[in-house]
């Protein structure tokens, strides 16, 4: 284990972000199941969406990394959409 941390510290890669990220997004995904689980058409709008917004960060989360980016601005990126959805999913309907 020791080796591991060595070669992360080296690498300069962002560990408690990318920890933060796997936490935040667990909450995300429990949201999105129990409304996909209601059905309906909100439930088909939220799949569609999700799939959007996975492709549409794939490709950012690509172009980051070959215009030079660091994997530091590719978690932050994700994290920042993470906080939008678990915003949006939290928030009470009428």
């Amino acid at each position: 284990m020791h080796g591991y941390m060595n070669k992360m510290r080296r690498y300069k890669f962002p560990l408690f972000p990318a920890a933060m990220l796997a936490l935040e997004s667990n909450r995300v995904v429990a949201l999105r199941l129990m409304k996909l689980a209601a059905g309906g058409r909100r439930a088909r709008a939220e799949a569609s969406r999700m799939v959007s917004e996975k492709i549409s960060e794939a490709v950012g989360a690509g172009v980051t990394l070959m215009t030079g980016g660091s994997s530091a601005k590719v978690i932050a990126s994700y994290r920042k959409r993470v906080r939008a959805n678990a915003r949006r999913l939290s928030a009470r309907r009428r």
